[in-house]
């Protein structure tokens, strides 16, 4: 299986996101333990590299997120472990893999990087997300364009707890 991931797993695996309890926490450190054990896709621009990058640092230390960033860093050309894609600048929509959906005009900039990754992947991988709500206000509009989410701390999003993991119309 292939994964795309957000930067706030990791964020959160480093415990450096406040509202992320215990279990939150722990879940994006599984979820990132999985990752090693898949293939991770990312950009072939380091886009998503990049990112990960100015929260997370290079040497693996302090956190999980870190080692775990260091681990893709030195993976990122070894297809066992990471499968890079191409995506394509766009002024309006920030890349020509975006849905040009008007549904997903206000969704953020900075996320839009992994939606075009994962669309372009072919494979539908999905997008592990942590703890940013605008995944979760876009859920269903992304599941019809095919994104699959899978929301790793539930108890952050504005809903039931208990309806954690993947939300998608192709995916239970």
């Amino acid at each position: 299986m292939s994964v795309v991931i957000d930067t706030n797993v990791l964020v959160v695996a480093n415990g450096r996101h406040e509202p992320a309890q215990e279990r939150c926490v722990g879940a994006c450190i599984d979820a990132l333990e999985r990752a090693r054990r898949d293939q991770v896709v990312i950009d072939d621009g380091q886009l998503i590299l990049g990112e990960y990058r100015k929260h997370c640092s290079l040497s693996g230390q302090p956190g999980l997120g870190d080692a775990f960033f260091k681990w893709l860093w030195s993976r990122q050309a070894d297809p066992r472990f990471c499968r890079q894609v191409r995506i394509t600048p766009h002024a309006q929509r920030g890349f020509v893999e975006f849905p040009g959906d008007r549904r997903l005009q206000d969704f953020d900039r900075n996320d839009r990087k992994f939606v075009a990754v994962a669309l372009a992947a072919g494979d539908s991988p999905p997008v592990l997300n942590a703890s940013d709500t605008d995944w979760w206000h876009a859920r269903q509009v992304l599941a019809e364009h095919g994104v699959t989410i899978c929301f790793q701390c539930p108890e952050l999003m504005p809903i039931d707890p208990k309806k954690s993991g993947c939300q998608s119309q192709d995916r239970p």
